[in-house]
């Protein structure tokens, strides 16, 4: 009977104490390590985890929602309560958890959608029961849960696909049966519930993928079995049902991954396997089922992060383990299977989170560190 009570009190005192060296082996960290979305603009970057939007880099028009216009170089925590966001030349859109649209930044064409051209430096509710955005150069589209698309902004190439060269500072609706948008420069993408693909706008490089060059003000059909898309400043990224990627567009820097630096004005296949894709102003991230990263195109900058700076023409691989990416102006964006967070190309306004703004890029992925030094946001912020 002894050796069996002193037994029960070993296994006992065993798992006490693996109860305290697993509580010792417990990140401190506050925040749980839950990424939902990413976004690149043109010098900036924005970051949502735990429903917390993070914003680093240029702020020369408020487009970091902090309320200030102070360029930072270390994210910072400006908002709680955010499902999305979507990023634009210098303007920011934000998708909260109860599908409001918010949106903050440069606003001299009408692309915050709030009947204004005054820029604003917080973030401004805009309408509700929205379901997904993006963001092109001073143009903002907006898909609401009925799957109606909305759109504002600049329309100087019928981007906005309404019909019409006019400039549009309140959201107006303009297509019925929606599933996802891509904005790109001057032009928009748009994917209806059936999966064929649409396009309007800017067509000067072939990146309407219609055959030509001629822009349209009204959204064209394209192709067919399409879902997932994706807009740089001049070309078009579109992935297929089978997984394959298609391409068209400027291709001056080898952006559209076929091996050559010839525009391409028909969709042409570059490559399989693949489940995500993001476009830069020259460059394109590709990432496959294996959840590899690829890259082609421009690297000036070293935002293909493959640690030179020469550019691709046919998409090389670049890291593993990755679950989403973004593309701005001259760097790229990547959110690892492990949740951390990492960055590489043109850091002259801090885009890159790294807290500094000397060194003009990086040329291979550097981690990000949220720190949890940073204020949680005010409780104005909060209330947004």
């Amino acid at each position: 009977m002894k050796s069996f009570v002193h037994s029960a009190a070993q296994a006992i005192l065993f798992l006490l104490l693996l109860g305290v060296i697993s509580s010792c082996g417990k990140s401190d960290d506050p925040q749980p390590q839950v990424t939902t979305s990413i976004a690149a603009g043109e010098r900036f970057s924005l970051f949502v985890r735990n429903d917390t939007l993070w914003t680093t880099g240029n702020n020369g028009y408020g487009q970091l929602a902090d309320g200030t216009y102070d360029y930072y170089d270390t994210p910072k925590r400006v908002m709680t309560g955010v499902k999305s966001i979507a990023a634009g030349r210098y303007h920011t859109l934000i998708l909260k958890n109860d599908n409001t649209l918010w949106a903050v930044g440069r606003n001299n064409y009408g692309q915050l959608g709030d009947g204004t051209t005054t820029t604003v430096n917080t973030p401004k509710q805009i309408t509700t029961n929205v379901k997904a955005m993006a963001a092109g150069y001073y143009h903002t589209l907006i898909l609401k849960n009925d799957n109606t698309l909305w759109a504002a902004g600049y329309n100087g190439y019928g981007q906005l696909g309404d019909g019409t060269g006019d400039d549009v500072s309140t959201l107006k609706q303009v297509m019925t049966n929606v599933q996802s948008v891509a904005a790109g420069r001057y032009f928009t993408l748009i994917l209806k519930n059936d999966n064929t693909l649409w396009a309007t706008g800017d067509n000067g490089n072939g990146q309407l993928g219609d055959g030509t060059t001629e822009y349209v003000s009204t959204p064209k059909q394209i192709t067919t079995n399409v879902k997932a898309i994706a807009a740089g400043h001049y070309h078009t990224l579109i992935l297929k049902g089978d997984n394959t990627l298609w391409a068209a567009g400027y291709n001056g820097y080898g952006q559209l991954g076929d091996g050559t630096t010839t525009n391409v004005s028909t969709p042409k296949q570059i490559t399989t396997d693949v489940k995500a894709l993001a476009a830069g102003q020259n460059h394109t991230m590709i990432l496959k089922n294996d959840n590899t990263l690829w890259a082609a195109g421009y690297n000036g900058n070293g935002e293909l992060g493959d640690g030179t700076t020469e550019y691709v023409s046919t998409p090389k691989q670049i890291t593993t383990d990755v679950k989403l990416v973004a593309a701005g102006r001259y760097h790229s964006l990547i959110v690892k299977n492990d949740n951390t967070f990492w960055a590489t190309g043109f850091n002259g306004d801090g885009q890159l989170g790294q807290g500094s703004q000397g060194a003009s890029y990086l040329t291979s992925y550097a981690k990000i560190i949220l720190s949890a030094t940073i204020p949680a946001p005010s409780s104005s912020s909060n209330d947004l």
